[in-house]
């Protein structure tokens, strides 16, 4: 019984390891959109306002801009794109909306976003994401303020 649970604990604080450095690495070097390189997982910016729903890009429209590959599903969102990308990229460097209104950064579903006032949020889930929306004017606003600290912490 003993071995188990020697076992079992090493096993448990690897993963636990593992997980911490998983999460570091998300978080360190330059804000690119999410650690791949690849913006929003290779989800079109462009179809959130236009399709009003997550669209997958295609690596034959791609765009670099602000250190990583943005991925559209035409080219005439890559073109929209490519014109205004402020306007397109999601807010907080793609990082979740939630966690930087608590003051950090975390990764996001593509899957979990909104629209609000004509920029893009993400979060981390869709769970998540309607916790942030149940006072998202209020979340906005201190995420707003602690953006630009956590983005130089990155």
């Amino acid at each position: 019984m003993t071995l188990f649970n020697s076992q079992f604990s090493r096993r448990l604080f690897l993963g636990a390891a593992l997980s911490f450095v998983a999460v570091t690495s998300l978080q360190a070097g330059d804000v690119t959109y999410q650690s791949s390189g690849t913006a929003i997982n290779g989800y079109d910016p462009v179809a959130y306002f236009t399709q009003k729903k997550p669209v997958k890009g295609d690596a034959a429209h791609s765009f670099t801009w602000d250190g990583a590959d943005w991925r559209f599903a035409s080219q005439e969102n890559m073109a929209t794109f490519s014109a205004d990308p402020e306007k397109y990229a999601p807010k907080y460097g793609g990082y979740c909306a939630y966690a930087v209104s608590r003051g950090y950064t975390a990764p996001t579903d593509p899957e979990a976003w909104s629209v609000v006032d004509g920029a893009l949020y993400l979060n981390y889930s869709k769970g998540v994401r309607s916790r942030w929306q149940s006072d998202q004017a209020a979340n906005i606003k201190v995420g707003d303020k602690n953006w630009p600290g956590l983005r130089a912490d990155l």
